[in-house]
C-alpha cells in the first residue's frame, strides 16, 4: 500500500479544553477530494469526507463540532481506546500470579480502559513527514493498570484513499495492551438515520459469543458462524439482518478474522450501493468488533446539528479479542518490558466496481 506522492498534513487549532489547554487539529487532503481531520485530544478522527459515485462529498464519520463535546464523548466517537479496548470482566485480571483491579466504569466491568482512559487524554502531537504522530505516557497505576506505558499512534492519508493507523508501545512492567480506533461510519453520510442499505462482509469463520446473563462478556468459546446470524462471510444487507440478530440489539460481537498471522490483510468490506461508496478494512489484528450502535442515544450535539440514533452507524474496531486478559485460549495481550508492541490498521475508501 505504498503511496508515491505523500499527502502532507497541516495544523491548526481546535479550541481549548475547559482547563484552558489548547487542542491541535491536523487536516489531510488528497488529490481525490478525500479529507481527514484528527485532533490530539483522545487521538480522535473527527472528520472523514469522501466523494460518492456522482462526485458529491460527504462526511461519513460521526462526531462533534466542539472540543468540549469530546471531553465527555460517551460513545467514544473516533477516539483511540486504551490501554485495553472492550471489556475486562469484573474489572480484574492477573499477570504472573499477581491480581490487579482496574476501574469499574461499565457496571462491575471495565470497558475501553476505564473512566479516564486514553480517549480522555491530551496527547503530545507533531507532524513527521506525511504522518501525524501522537504520544501518550500512561503512568504506572493509571486506572489500576501496572507499568508506565508509552504509546505512539500515527495517522496518514494516502492518495489511494487509505487512512493508515499505526500503533507502537513499550512498558516498564508486564501489562495488557489492546488498542483500537472507535470510528463510527455511515457511508450515506454521518447524519443519515439508518444503516439499512449498507452491505457488510467480514472474513471470519468464527466469532466469540457472549454470555446469556451478561451479554457484553464473552464466554471464552470460539464458535463457528455457519448457520447463524453471525455468518457474514458473504455480503449481507444490514437492513435485512439487524432486527434478526438475537436480543434485537444488532451486532456487538467480536469476529475472529481468518488467516490471523500478524500480516496486513483485508478482513472486511462495507458498501453503500445508493452512493457507491465502499470501505475496505485491513489489519494486522486477529479480531474485529462489529458494533452497530445499539446503545447509541440521541446526541443533539452531533456535527452540524445531527441527531445520532440507534443503528445509524457501524464500528469495525480492529482488536485482540474482548476480555483476552481473562481467557487463556484467546490471543495473548500482555506486553513485557523490552518488547515493542506494533499494530497496523488501514481504512481504505473508494467506489464499488
Amino acid at each position: 500500500m505504498s503511496d508515491q506522492k505523500p499527502v502532507e498534513p497541516r495544523k491548526d487549532s481546535f479550541g481549548n479544553l475547559t482547563d484552558g489547554r489548547p487542542v491541535n487539529r491536523y487536516t489531510f487532503c488528497n488529490q481525490n477530494d478525500v479529507t481527514v481531520r484528527v485532533i490530539d485530544y483522545g487521538c480522535v478522527i473527527t472528520d472523514i469526507l469522501v466523494p460518492d459515485k456522482g462526485g458529491v462529498v460527504s462526511d461519513v464519520s460521526l462526531g462533534y463540532d466542539s472540543v468540549q463535546n469530546y471531553e465527555t464523548n460517551p460513545m467514544t466517537f473516533g477516539a483511540i481506546c486504551g490501554r485495553v479496548v472492550n471489556v475486562i470482566s469484573d474489572a480484574k485480571f492477573s499477570v504472573d500470579g499477581k491480581e490487579y483491579h482496574v476501574t469499574k466504569n461499565f457496571g462491575k466491568h471495565c470497558i475501553h480502559g476505564g473512566k479516564k482512559s486514553f480517549t480522555y487524554q491530551l496527547w503530545n502531537s507533531w507532524i513527521e513527514g506525511d504522518k501525524v504522530k501522537m504520544k501518550y505516557v500512561s503512568p504506572d497505576g493509571e486506572e489500576g493498570f501496572p507499568g508506565e506505558l508509552t504509546t505512539i499512534v500515527s495517522y496518514q492519508l494516502t492518495n489511494q484513499n487509505e487512512i493508515v493507523i499505526e500503533y507502537s508501545a513499550t512498558t516498564t512492567k508486564p501489562t495488557p495492551v489492546n488498542y483500537t480506533n472507535h470510528a463510527y461510519f455511515n457511508l450515506a453520510g454521518h447524519n443519515y438515520p439508518n444503516l439499512d442499505d449498507h452491505v457488510l462482509q467480514i472474513s471470519a469463520d468464527k466469532y466469540t459469543p457472549n454470555k446469556e446473563d451478561d451479554i457484553y462478556i464473552p464466554t471464552g468459546e470460539l464458535r463457528d458462524v455457519t448457520g447463524t446470524m453471525y455468518d457474514l462471510r458473504q455480503p449481507v444487507r444490514l437492513g435485512d439482518r439487524l432486527s434478526k440478530v438475537p436480543l434485537g440489539k444488532g451486532y456487538f460481537n467480536n469476529f475472529c478474522v481468518n488467516s490471523a498471522d500478524g500480516s496486513l490483510r483485508l478482513i472486511s468490506t462495507l458498501d453503500h450501493p445508493p452512493t457507491g461508496r465502499r470501505l475496505e478494512v485491513y489489519t494486522t489484528e486477529p479480531g474485529v468488533q462489529c458494533y452497530t450502535g445499539c446503545d447509541t442515544v440521541p446526541h443533539s450535539e452531533g456535527k452540524q446539528g445531527a441527531v445520532y440514533e440507534k443503528f445509524c452507524s457501524i464500528c469495525l474496531e480492529t482488536q485482540h479479542y474482548p476480555d483476552s486478559v481473562n481467557k487463556e485460549n484467546f490471543p495473548n495481550i500482555i506486553l513485557r518490558p523490552g518488547e515493542q508492541f506494533y499494530s497496523k490498521t488501514v481504512y481504505k475508501f473508494g467506489l464499488r466496481e
